[in-house]
């Protein structure tokens, strides 16, 4: 059964933007797994910007409640390629309230873009 579903979509320039004039923002919003493997990507910051859409879409995807925390939800890739969401502390006991037992995420960037879509199913 389909919990919730969320979408976003990040301005690829923009989310460089917010990050350059913002300092320790990456650190607020990113674990640190999420940055290095970020860093080593060719597209890094179109990784970013698709992994800070998919943890908008992951709080869509709840409800959208106050006091969900950044890092408390990590977007990783499978070897096969296949993105996952590990989540932990206030995004988990969301979860656990609303009967969530598996995560579907697809991430995407291009023509500077970068979108996620996030289905939380019980």
């Amino acid at each position: 059964m389909i919990i919730g579903v969320g979408i976003d979509v990040a301005e690829i320039d923009r989310f460089r933007a917010a990050l350059d004039r913002t300092p320790h923002m990456a650190e607020r919003l990113f674990v640190e797994r999420e940055l290095l493997l970020a860093s080593g990507e060719r597209r890094g910051i179109a990784s970013l910007a698709a992994r800070f859409a998919a943890k908008e879409a992951l709080a869509k995807a709840l409800g959208a409640p106050s006091g969900l925390l950044w890092t408390d939800a990590e977007v990783y890739v499978e070897d096969s390629g296949q993105p996952q969401l590990r989540v932990r502390g206030t995004v988990a006991a969301r979860a656990e309230q609303l009967g969530v037992r598996s995560w579907h995420v697809s991430l995407s960037h291009d023509a500077g873009i970068a979108s996620a879509v996030v289905i939380a199913e019980g």
